[in-house]
């Protein structure tokens, strides 16, 4: 079977949709009559999260550029630089997928991901113009070309996604999402590890907070792609095959490794991060994006081992809470089981 856009309108089928791909739905949006109601909490989640990079002050972050090491400087822009391709691929591949949800719902919550994806692009260009000059923002966007480890990392969602593109069926549309769940859900947890560790030596304070805003998207994202993990493999129950859940714990653990990797070649010779915990952290975090996709987990006798990440988990970031950073009140949207989903 394969995949056809869905239609802009069709008077012929009803609002409901009656598969998340491949089914029938007018293309009208009735959010008191959708298939899934979770996704209406979900909606309203996202949006009120809405934040903009300028709104973010970065003077402090430039003077304290400048006194960072020569490996957390170097650990910045490659960090920044790495988010900035994730994000960039992520914005093509929601718009993938967003064309073949017969759903509705999941075609508008696509659309709200797809924006905050663009926001977080822009917030990588807003802190290197904060910090450096127009040459080395330059440089940094072209990292991923010239460096090996970023490029093994970054190919190796992209030759998932481009294999989606080329050929859309519901098989390559599964692949395709167990990627997405590694790269939001795991591929920036390094990234954010570092920003956090600055943080908590009040450090790059402004970069740290807009991390944290990124984070909070990101693990909302996650949470929709498990969902939709989910309702494939139940709406195509040939799907759920022994190969396919192989096919899932295999490349889940092959991106562990590459998270691994990057950690040892990005974060080796930061002070605070301790890298053996830094890799059960990445596993215990693996075995949460197995849980949201609706499998067992892959490792045991890890968690959240590093007690000072925790403030920054993605629980603690989904709670209305004083800002970490600025001390300012802030108002995030407060996740509970009133919403449907309270362990993002």
């Amino acid at each position: 079977m394969m995949l056809k856009v869905q239609e802009v309108f069709n008077t012929e089928a009803p609002n409901r949709a009656t598969k998340i791909i491949g089914g029938e739905c007018s293309s009208i949006l009735n959010w008191d009559d959708i298939r899934h109601p979770e996704m209406y909490k979900l909606y309203k989640v996202l949006i009120a999260n809405h934040w903009i990079p300028s709104e973010i002050p970065m003077n402090k972050d430039k003077q304290q550029f400048k006194e960072l090491s020569v490996a957390e400087q170097e650990a910045y822009k490659k960090i920044i630089g790495l988010l900035a391709v994730l994000d960039s691929m992520q914005t093509n591949f929601v718009t993938d997928v967003g064309q073949y949800f017969t759903d509705s719902s999941l075609v508008a919550i696509a659309a709200i991901i797809n924006q905050q994806e663009v926001i977080h692009n822009q917030s990588y260009s807003y802190v290197l113009s904060s910090i450096a000059d127009y040459q080395t923002q330059k440089e940094v966007f072209e990292y991923w070309k010239h460096d090996d480890v970023l490029r093994r990392r970054n190919l190796f969602i992209s030759k998932v996604y481009q294999r989606f593109r080329d050929e859309k069926s519901p098989q390559t549309f599964f692949e395709a999402i167990v990627a997405d769940m590694i790269l939001e859900g795991i591929f920036f947890y390094s990234g954010f590890a570092f920003f956090y560790n600055l943080a908590r030596n009040q450090k790059m304070l402004g970069t740290s907070q807009m991390i944290s805003y990124i984070q909070r998207d990101e693990a909302q994202h996650a949470y929709f792609f498990g969902e939709v993990c989910k309702l494939l493999l139940a709406d195509f129950p040939e799907l759920n095959t022994e190969a396919n859940k192989q096919y899932v714990y295999d490349t889940i653990d092959e991106a562990v490794q590459l998270e691994v990797e990057w950690a040892h070649y990005v974060l080796q010779g930061i002070d605070g991060i301790d890298l053996k915990e830094f890799a059960d952290y990445i596993r215990f975090i693996a075995n949460k994006r197995l849980h949201m996709m609706g499998f067992a987990k892959a490792y045991t006798g890890v968690d959240n081992c590093m007690p000072w990440i925790r403030p920054f988990s993605d629980e603690a970031l989904n709670q209305t809470k004083t800002d970490f950073f600025e001390g300012k009140s802030r108002s995030y949207a407060k996740v509970t089981t009133a919403n449907g989903f309270d362990d993002l």
